[in-house]
């Protein structure tokens, strides 16, 4: 679908949006995973840019959990308390260049993801 509007937005604004979605941890945790899956899951079968984008999101939220149980792991060794910092901060700073290029048309893949959807 050529002019497909998710959610009623234009495609970008979507994108952008869905990238944003995984700031939601800020004000409910947990949201930051359960908001990007529905907005993806709602609205992938209609565009193809709105299914690669949220393929990569999940990629990145799936390797974010990976890398928090093991930094988690090191705080109780006591050693990985700047390495949790240090991944919030990067997961921060990802999150709203993902927003940014998906606002100006274009896909970025967050560094450090693991895929495990293509």
């Amino acid at each position: 679908m050529e002019n497909y509007k998710p959610w009623g937005l234009e495609i970008k604004t979507f994108l952008m949006l869905l990238h944003l979605s995984q700031l939601a941890w800020i004000v409910i945790p947990g949201a930051g995973f359960v908001l990007p899956i529905i907005m993806w899951a709602t609205t992938r079968d209609h565009s193809v840019e709105v299914d690669r984008h949220g393929k990569m999101i999940f990629n990145w939220m799936l390797s974010l959990l990976i890398y928090s149980i093991s930094c988690t792991i090191l705080i109780v060794v006591g050693v990985g308390v700047i390495g949790l910092l240090m991944l919030a901060l990067i997961n921060f700073i990802f999150i709203i260049i993902g927003a940014i290029r998906a606002s100006e048309g274009t896909f970025w893949r967050y560094p450090l993801s693991i895929r495990f959807f293509q």
